[in-house]
């Protein structure tokens, strides 16, 4: 047994199942991550069957945990958590769930782990979900680039196929141990719009439960997802109606998508350069990048 993880007996038999990754700490625009897995603990059946040791894998200074303060003493202690659970969709399917928080240390080291997992219990496919701002409108349907080897996901989901050089997160270096050996993996980065992603957005969470189904085959509910996400995009459209700016910004967005020229395949990253751009390199690209539509936008008007 890895020093990394604890592993609990469970009754039911564990082999060939699918296995769906949801980890926060790197980016979770619009909060999709958090909804997610919210959705999934709250509606499907589930038992942990590997829990990671806190102690080597986490920062507790940076990610310090709660504590519950009744008067005059601590009542609880509510420790970080990354773990495998077994769950079952709708449809009484197996599946397994690795989440949590993406780990502060010993990358390689739990890499291995889950690559030792992934073999033992004879993982049929490895699926993860994250999302980033971009510059889209929400008044289109949330675009979404694939990585992995999975090509029947790329070639049918796939919108946006950059060449660059990005900070690296854990389930892009699982992505890539998996794939070495001969794993299935698909990795779907929800590209959520910009002005919306520090909100919960809904729709980017049935987006990812779509596509997590279209990798998997598993069935999962999604009527109070769809009910909060259309809830959440009349709320934004009347938000509008007062807010000229936005207006504006949405109106270059949808004006770049109509003409082909900024929806996601055109994206503004480039090829990799010598060094990976810093966070701030990276949001001063984009910046430019919208400034150049409000440029457009205004030009056109004239």
């Amino acid at each position: 047994m890895s020093e990394l993880y604890r592993e609990y007996e469970l009754s039911a038999e564990i082999s060939g199942l699918p296995m769906i990754c949801l980890l926060t700490g790197f980016s979770d625009s619009g909060s999709t991550v958090q909804q997610l897995s919210e959705h999934f603990f709250a509606n499907l059946d589930n038992q942990v069957l590997i829990r990671f040791d806190n102690d080597s894998l986490l920062d507790y200074r940076s990610r310090r945990p709660v504590l519950y303060f009744e008067k005059d003493h601590i009542d609880s202690y509510e420790p970080a958590s990354l773990a495998i659970y077994l769950m079952k969709d709708e449809a009484d399917q197996s599946f397994l769930l690795l989440e949590g928080y993406e780990p502060d240390m010993k990358w390689e080291a739990f890499s291995r782990s889950v690559v030792e997992i992934a073999e033992r219990f004879q993982i049929s496919s490895f699926t993860w979900v994250h999302a980033i701002p971009f510059p889209i409108p929400h008044t289109r349907a949330t675009g979404v680039t694939v990585s992995g080897n999975r090509k029947d996901m790329i070639e049918r989901f796939s919108e946006w196929k950059p060449q660059t050089q990005v900070p690296g997160n854990i389930v892009h270096l699982l992505e890539y141990r998996l794939v070495e050996v001969g794993l299935d993996v698909a990795g779907f980065v929800l590209l959520v719009p910009h002005y919306l992603a520090d909100n919960e957005v809904p729709k980017a969470a049935l987006s990812g439960l779509e596509l997590i189904t279209a990798a998997t085959g598993l069935v999962f509910p999604s009527d109070e997802v769809r009910e909060r996400a259309n809830a959440f995009d009349k709320k934004v459209n009347n938000q509008m109606q007062d807010n000229q700016e936005l207006q504006k910004l949405i109106a270059t967005l949808e004006q770049g998508y109509a003409s082909g020229e900024t929806a996601p395949a055109r994206a503004p990253l480039g090829k990799p350069t010598a060094q990976p751009p810093s966070a701030d390199q990276l949001a001063d690209e984009l910046e430019k990048y919208l400034a150049t539509l409000r440029r457009n936008f205004d030009g056109d008007k004239e």
